[in-house]
């Protein structure tokens, strides 16, 4: 697996956590479910866009050609 993907695992891992918790003190209940989508899609989209600025340089490679 790449590093990005791995790291995307990881969050996934991390708000499943956060959703389970809230979920177990009986907050969830009270947010309603629209709510709770709309926080898990802006949860993921911030994962993506750390995981994304994360995965490394990108560096150009000259190729020397005769």
């Amino acid at each position: 697996m790449k590093w990005v993907a791995i790291y995307f695992v990881g969050f996934l891992v991390l708000i499943g956590g956060i959703l389970a918790a809230l979920w177990k003190l009986g907050i969830l209940a009270s947010i309603g479910a629209t709510w709770t989508a709309i926080g898990v899609a802006i949860a993921l989209g911030i994962g993506i866009m750390i995981a994304v600025s994360n995965s490394g340089t990108k560096e150009n490679i000259e190729i020397n050609r005769k």
